[in-house]
């Protein structure tokens, strides 16, 4: 079965502000090579989560997991992710959709981001 690996975040109108979703998106597909891992966005960045796993989808993808590159449970993840992957579910119905808890609820995540810093506060 062909995997696909979307990360999703918001994006922003600066460019510069996916450079670390970038690497992410490296970092993991390098750990996963035979999952295509990628990059998709809310708003105001290209590509967009429908786009994206539609062309996985064309591309062969049989499981689609998305993960939401947020810290927390706010209403984007609340609100606007259920109802992209209800449109999504709809659209293709023969394809197997999971959805991850934010990357901000995982305690490993909350465990690096608070050695972060605890490193930055000098002691």
């Amino acid at each position: 079965m062909k995997k696909s690996l979307i990360l999703f975040a918001h994006g922003a109108r600066d460019p510069n502000w996916a450079e670390p979703f970038k690497r992410l998106r490296a970092m993991t597909q390098a750990n996963l090579p035979n999952v295509a891992v990628e990059l998709a966005f809310l708003e105001l960045m290209t590509p967009d989560l429908p786009q994206l796993a539609a062309q996985q989808i064309a591309d062969g993808a049989q499981q689609v997991t998305i993960v939401p590159v947020f810290l927390g449970q706010g209403g984007h993840v609340r609100r606007d992710l259920p109802v992209l992957i209800d449109q999504l579910r709809r659209d293709h119905p023969g394809v197997n959709f999971q959805v991850a808890a934010a990357a901000g609820e995982d305690d490993g995540v909350l465990q690096a981001l608070a050695q972060y810093c605890i490193s930055s506060s000098g002691k």
